[in-house]
This record gives C-alpha cells, structure tokens and sequence, in this order.
C-alpha cells in the first residue's frame, strides 16, 4: 500500500472507466476519499455500495471543494456541461483531467467551459475498457499494463501533468504522450472505425428477414469481429461525431479496399485475394509479437 497521495479524488461519471479509476487508486492507497457523481442516482447508489465510492454526491461545489484531482469520465458530448459546472467551485490547487477518446474537441470545450482555469485541465486517455457498462463493470485492474495517453495543453504546468500521470501509474497504466490532434488520427484508424465496423455489421444482420437463422449459427469468428459492438451506443455515438472529420477518412479508405477486394473477388483472382490475406496476416501477427514483448518487458520490470 502507498502513501496518501491524492486526498480526495472527485470522479464524474463512476461506471466502467471512472470506477475502475477509483477502484485501482484504492488498491494502491494513494487515495483518502472518493467522491463520485453523476446522472443516476441508482447508478450513483451502486457505485457506493460496491465501495467503488466512498461519498455519493448530487452536489458539484461539494464534490469540487477540496478535491485534488478531478476525473471527467462520462461521455464526450457531456464534456463541456460538467467543466461549465465545475468551473466556478474550481479552487487553484486542483487538477481536472478526463478520460474521452477522443481530445481535439474535448480541449476545445475545456477552453470554453474553463476559460482562464484551463492550465488546471490536463487531457487524457486510458487505452482499456470493456463491452460491459456501470459500475457493476468495474474492475481493479482495468488499466495494469495498459496505456494511458495525456495530450497536454500548452498551459499545463509540467507539476499537474506529473500529478496525472501519477494517478494513472497508480492504476498500472503505460504513459504515452501525443498531441490532440495526433491521438485523434491514430484512434479513428484503429479504435473508431473498428468500432463504427462492428455496429454496422451487427445491425446488417439483425435487420434481415432470417437474422434469427444467422445469429443461430455465427459462431467465434464472429463473436470475436463483433464484440466491441457490445459497447455503449451513446458514448460511441458521441465519439464518431466527436471525431467526424478523421473516422471519415479513414472509412473511406477502408471503403476503398473493400472495393478492390470486391473487384478481385468478381474477377476470381484468388493470387491477388490471398496476397491481400497474407499482409494483413503477416501485419497482425508481427503487431501480436510487439505486445506480448511490451507485456513481458513490463511483467519482467514489476517482479
């Protein structure tokens, strides 16, 4: 167990990612007391009783007063809202940062939100989540030895940025460090339209005449392409929108390939198929490679 670090963590937003926030700091008692708040109260309820929180709150002064660290993780769209609220109670001395994936806009509404206090807002990401939602979803291990990405703003003080990044080490995450504009070109590419990919093909089936017939026989291959389409609609509506501009490129380009593979599958040429198939075999598994490597080096680093 670690010493106190931070002595009151107030988190908005306390189902999947922000339990598993509170969870993690508990664990590793750097934390003194959570507060949590958020748009249900049942869900507020079980956060408490599951212990992922220790107050609460229906009040945004009570959960600002005295926090050293404020954790914005509700969906993308709710962003700019809750730093409104939290800007007039926001004393000096308290860190604010969020876990949405995507950050161009989300700076952006910090800047409106906060106006003169967005030194204090330092932007963030944990790579890691699950197909479950609320706080029954949450788990203390959520983030051990996955990344988090903190895209700092110019105004950050190299102190607050620290301060994040310690919360998240905490938690057993990775620190990586883009710009917003670099995390939301890499995320739509490999995040956002894997996700828009999964939806699409998930509600294609279910509207056909024998949907019934076809999810009887689908089995791991396509449980395995579709799971993340088991993920929050609204949150992942408010991220395709939110970062509309670069999932829109990339789904081009990958309609681009589908219409060349189509090309080559109407003109049966099984040489040029299996070339396509081979790259992209050989692409996933020296990406496999890569990740169990980081996972050894990291396992090998924590005994």
């Amino acid at each position: 167990m670690g010493a106190i670090v931070f002595k009151k963590v107030s988190i908005f937003g306390v189902g999947l990612i922000g339990g598993s926030f509170a969870l993690a700091l508990k664990r590793a008692g750097v934390v003194g007391q959570v507060f949590g708040v958020g748009r249900s109260a049942t869900s507020l309820a079980r956060a408490k009783e599951l212990g992922i929180v220790d107050v609460a709150s229906s009040s945004v002064e009570e959960a600002v007063r005295d926090a050293d660290l404020i954790l914005v993780a509700a969906p993308v769209a709710q962003t700019e809202a809750i730093l409104a609220s939290i800007e007039p109670f926001l004393q000096p001395d308290t860190i604010v940062t969020d876990a949405g994936s995507t950050k161009t806009d989300v700076v952006e509404a910090a800047r409106k939100a906060l106006g003169g206090k967005i030194a204090q807002f330092v932007p963030g990401h944990p790579i890691a989540g699950r197909e479950q939602n609320g706080p029954d979803a949450a788990i203390v291990d959520l983030y051990v030895g996955k990344k988090t990405v903190i895209t700092r703003l110019p105004e950050n003080s190299a102190s607050d940025v620290a301060r994040v990044a310690a919360a998240w080490e905490q938690c057993g995450a990775i620190i990586h460090k883009l710009t917003p504009e670099e995390h939301d070109r890499v995320f739509a590419s490999v995040s956002h339209l894997p996700h828009l990919l999964a939806y699409a093909l998930v509600d294609d089936v279910a509207r056909k005449p024998h949907a019934d017939v076809l999810f009887q026989y689908a089995a791991s291959g396509f449980r395995d392409f579709t799971r993340i389409a088991g993920s929050s609609p609204e949150m992942w509506r408010d991220i395709s929108l939110a970062n509309q501009a670069a999932l829109l490129g990339e789904l081009d380009a990958y309609m681009a390939q589908l219409v060349q593979l189509r090309e080559l599958l109407a003109e049966r040429n099984g040489k040029a198929i299996e070339a396509v198939y081979a790259n992209a075999q050989r692409a996933r598994q020296n990406w496999i490679k890569t990740i169990e490597s980081a996972e050894q080096q990291n396992k090998q680093g924590g005994d």
